[in-house]
């Protein structure tokens, strides 16, 4: 796989839905394909919170600010030829078009298990805090989470798993002229 220009893959769904895991396999694929000469870069939405976007709260100013940024960083890394691994909530439409519309290179990809799949995943205990009322604004239970209508990759991660997932956004960056071939070397297929 060649990498014609830089890009983003902007991951976004629910808390649990796979959204890190799937920008890790993927990276993994770019990079041992020498897509884009290995420059590959994963913005993931916690440890944007933790370095670049520390003190912002949950409210939706909050979030869409948070999400501004990682915008802005993700265009100013695929301008210089960097494809770019967002994985982010990001829970707003109209902030997600807006991000869009700042980077242009932008593939949106909706990471969407049913609810009760990421419940079932929880691994940092979130949910069970947000169903107790521990956690306001929580996406999903007491805050909004609004789909897209039309992202270019949609992935119900308990009915795929993560080689054909990977595979559905390959394809697509393929088809959408990101990458030069669907060719996956059988090392990275194992890989993943």
């Amino acid at each position: 796989m060649k990498l014609s220009r830089g890009f983003v893959v902007w991951l976004t769904g629910l808390s649990g839905s796979g959204k890190s895991t799937l920008a890790e396999a993927l990276a993994r694929e770019l990079r041992a394909a020498r897509a884009c000469g290995g420059k590959i870069e994963i913005l993931d939405g916690d440890l944007i919170r933790t370095h670049l976007s520390r003190g912002l709260g949950f409210s939706r100013e909050d979030r869409d600010l948070n999400v501004a940024r990682i915008a802005f960083v993700a265009h100013l890394l695929a301008r210089n030829g960097v494809a770019v691994l967002v994985s982010a909530i990001s829970p707003y439409k109209a902030t997600r078009e807006a991000a869009r519309g700042t980077i242009g290179d932008f593939v949106e990809v909706h990471v969407a298990p049913p609810l009760e799949e990421c419940i079932r995943r929880d691994t940092k205990g979130l949910y069970k805090k947000a169903l107790a009322g521990e956690i306001p604004l929580f996406t999903g239970i007491s805050d909004p989470y609004e789909p897209p209508d039309a992202a270019e990759v949609t992935l119900d991660t308990s009915a795929l798993d993560l080689r054909a997932s990977v595979e559905r956004i390959t394809a697509k960056l393929t088809e959408l002229g990101y990458l030069d071939d669907g060719e996956i070397p059988s090392s990275v297929q194992d890989s993943v």
